[in-house]
């Protein structure tokens, strides 16, 4: 079927209101598997390739428009010869395996929420696991969680990583003696953009004076931002976090891991209808 008989079906649908919905309903199926195919290829070889095949598609669909049959046929025999998709299937196995075992790995929700969770825990439990070792190792730490506040010019005042977040990347950043160990780290979602930071002190006269510089730098960021901040104590190892301005103490494991879940799991939630974003909001 062209893409003009596409066309006269979908208007012979608007005249008949019976078949409308299932066409609208067709559409949508299409447009979303097309928009999450080109958002789990974004970082491959073959986001490239789907960008130029959809090129070559527009220029035959203005091409048959403007009835330039000469190069729509060249077009059309391209995207409809087989043997194109051949080449792509032996060049893209990897990706293709890739987006295979992400679609794999979502799970349909009520509603039409659909929930992808297994790599952002794991990235919550190999991040808890090292803010652990660093706290029974008492060494310290400052990790600043950006979330709708920007935190542009605090990683301005470090080194920029933009980097995987990742348990290794923080250990070896608070390492002892090494380069970047001083200062915070700022995290934007499962990205490490920024090292070594210098983040503003808190002027409360009301702070207790056995709190170091890392726990008053925690509180000043978090009282100018939305920001959430994680603390390791080089004296006690002991693992606090501030928000808003205020600072919990002595966070245990499951506490420590609930924050960490807040913070990054609920970032892989996607939503196919309007209405699930505005009810996951309001129960936020």
């Amino acid at each position: 079927m062209s893409l003009i008989d596409i066309i006269n079906t979908v208007f012979n649908a608007i005249k008949q209101p019976g078949k409308l919905v299932s066409v609208i309903f067709d559409v949508l199926i299409i447009a979303v598997f097309l928009y999450k195919l080109l958002e789990w290829t974004k970082e491959t070889r073959a986001y490239q390739v789907m960008k130029g095949i959809g090129l070559l598609f527009l220029a035959s669909v203005v091409a048959r428009l403007l009835d330039l049959m000469t190069i729509y046929w060249v077009l059309n025999s391209i995207l409809q010869s087989g043997s194109i998709f051949i080449i792509l299937f032996i060049l893209f196995t990897p990706e293709l395996r890739r987006v295979l075992e992400r679609i794999g790995s979502h799970r349909l929700s009520k509603l039409g929420a659909v929930t992808e969770e297994s790599e952002a825990r794991r990235t919550v439990q190999d991040l808890k696991r090292s803010i652990l070792h660093l706290s029974k190792r008492r060494v310290g730490a400052l990790l600043v969680f950006e979330r709708r506040s920007g935190l542009g010019d605090i990683a301005a005042s470090g080194v920029a990583l933009n980097a995987k977040l990742s348990g290794a990347l923080i250990e070896n950043i608070f390492e002892p003696n090494t380069p970047l160990h001083d200062g915070a780290v700022v995290i934007r979602g499962t990205t490490v953009i920024a090292a070594s930071c210098l983040l503003p002190l808190s002027d409360d006269t009301k702070v207790a004076r056995e709190l170091g510089t890392r726990h008053r730098a925690a509180l000043g960021v978090s009282s100018a931002s939305d920001c959430v901040v994680i603390v390791v104590s080089e004296e006690t190892g002991a693992i606090s976090t501030a928000r808003d301005g205020k600072l919990i103490r002595y966070l245990d494991e499951k506490a420590l891991n609930n924050m960490l879940e807040s913070l990054l799991v609920q970032k892989e939630e996607t939503f196919l209808f309007p209405w699930n974003r505005k009810r996951k909001e309001a129960a936020n």
